[in-house]
């Protein structure tokens, strides 16, 4: 019996996943998660700027939508959510290539970049060893005060 079958017409993994979930791909999901696959990996949108670009695209999408699709997308793994301090996400493309890297979040723009440090995984994973955890990923947020607003 093949258990594949049904799913061959499926073109995309998040076809797949969502079929797999009960779940219909909608054209707002696929919009949200083809406009962070169109910017690339390091890019960190808010809920608010995934619809800013969506209406310059002419795509019309409410903004609750995208705040449930943004849900999904990182409970699927498609994506990862960073939560800065002072409450708001922002949002990214995970990345198989690099799962261990952390972020300096400017806690007045919020301007974010990314950065990877050997050490911050090295200390992550002998801290899980010695809890008796197996380190999965590591992701450090920094909050500090980037040149423009010092």
């Amino acid at each position: 019996m093949n258990l594949n079958a049904g799913y061959s017409s499926l073109s995309s993994p998040l076809e797949l996943g969502l079929h797999k979930s009960g779940l219909r791909i909608t054209p707002q999901r696929k919009k949200v998660l083809d406009l962070f696959q169109r910017i690339g990996g390091g890019n960190h949108l808010s809920a608010e700027e995934v619809h800013a670009h969506l209406l310059q695209m002419k795509s019309r999408v409410s903004l609750a939508t995208i705040y449930r699709t943004l849900r999904l997308l990182v409970r699927m793994g498609f994506l990862h959510e960073l939560e800065l301090s002072e409450g708001g996400h922002r949002f990214e493309l995970l990345s198989k290539d690099h799962p261990d890297h952390h972020h300096l979040v400017c806690i007045n723009c919020g301007r974010t970049e990314e950065f990877e440090s050997d050490e911050v995984v090295s200390a992550g994973r002998k801290a899980a060893e010695n809890k008796g955890f197996k380190l999965i990923e590591s992701t450090l947020n920094v909050r500090a005060l980037c040149p423009k607003c010092i």
